[in-house]
């Protein structure tokens, strides 16, 4: 069944007789209402995505249990302004850029959010010199972290360097860490949480563990520091990069990351916390999670890349404040 939401459309999860099929002929064969050569311009044009992960190229091999995202954008698409935005650049080279994102600053523009973007401030970095794969309103965008997390992306500045990472995070080899603050310490310390996630039956903003359908996600994740066992510093590394893969696991196990307006329980107040530092940590401004390290193959010299971001200085302050 195709599920809709305003202007995005979700595909069926993808069933083993559909698998190994060419990603435009499996979508035109879920959406027959629209053409298989305008389903083809928005892979091309960045429109289309599974989990974080934007794939455009119409040739793309969909596989058994994957379900895909596809934007259908207005009739007349604004292109985004350059603006001259500071970034934090960790990297930069012919090919690629990588950047520490600042919590609060979108990727790409959407809806109620044109101006102010990551990729603004890069097409005023970069002077036109960005990949034309992701389209209009995504050049050189490869993959997201939401709005509210921090930390690293890689951007392609080339057609050739946008589809060889795409590749990567397709096969989920990209090395990614994150470091998360969460109410409680996870029990036992360290471990493997693993199901399945899908859209919420309950809440189409979000996602959630699903007992069928949905696609498989994997998080290894140790305690690095627990607060007075009222929270604790996690750190997780993703063998699956699924839409809000690190708040929905961690939440499973009854560790929702400070700050999380969306996945949060109502129950944080309950903190044995004193209560100027309870105040604190409940009214902090967004969900304590930073992209720290990035490790990819160079998609010319095919040498691996790794690259690493301290926590900002938000989540240092609330570290700070947990541990008194």
């Amino acid at each position: 069944m195709v599920e809709e939401d305003n202007n995005i459309i979700f595909s069926p999860v993808v069933e083993a007789s559909s698998r190994g099929l060419r990603l435009d002929k499996y979508l035109s064969q879920c959406l027959p209402d629209m053409s298989r050569s305008q389903l083809q311009r928005l892979i091309l044009s960045g429109n289309v995505s599974s989990d974080d992960t934007i794939i455009s190229d119409n040739s793309f091999k969909v596989r058994e249990g994957d379900s895909y995202q596809i934007i259908i954008p207005p009739a007349a698409e604004a292109e985004p302004e350059a603006e001259n935005i500071p970034l934090d650049i960790i990297y930069e080279d012919d090919d690629l850029i990588v950047v520490n994102k600042p919590a609060g600053m979108t990727v790409h523009p959407a809806p109620g959010a044109y101006r102010g973007t990551l990729v603004n401030a890069l097409l005023y970095h970069c002077q036109g010199n960005l990949s034309g794969v992701g389209g209009v309103k995504r050049p050189g965008i490869v993959h997201r972290i939401d709005k509210e997390t921090s930390g690293l992306l890689v951007v392609a500045k080339n057609d050739i360097a946008h589809r060889f990472l795409s590749e990567q995070f397709a096969a989920h080899s990209i090395e990614r860490t994150y470091y998360a603050v969460v109410y409680g310490t996870p029990s036992p310390s360290s471990g493997r949480i693993e199901g399945n996630i899908g859209r919420s039956p309950y809440d189409r903003k979000k996602m959630a563990l699903v007992k069928s359908g949905g696609k498989p996600a994997a998080t290894n994740y140790k305690t690095l520091q627990s607060f007075h066992g009222a929270a604790a510093l996690v750190q997780c590394n993703l063998e699956t990069g699924r839409t809000h893969q690190i708040r929905v696991h961690m939440s499973s196990i009854g560790c929702h990351l400070i700050g999380d307006k969306v996945y949060t329980k109502s129950g944080k107040s309950t903190l044995p916390l004193q209560a100027s530092i309870k105040a604190y940590v409940n009214s902090f401004p967004r969900q304590a999670l930073h992209a720290a390290t990035l490790g990819f193959i160079h998609p010319r010299n095919k040498k691996i890349m790794s690259f690493s971001s301290e926590l900002p200085s938000d989540i240092k302050e609330l570290i700070s404040v947990l541990s008194a």
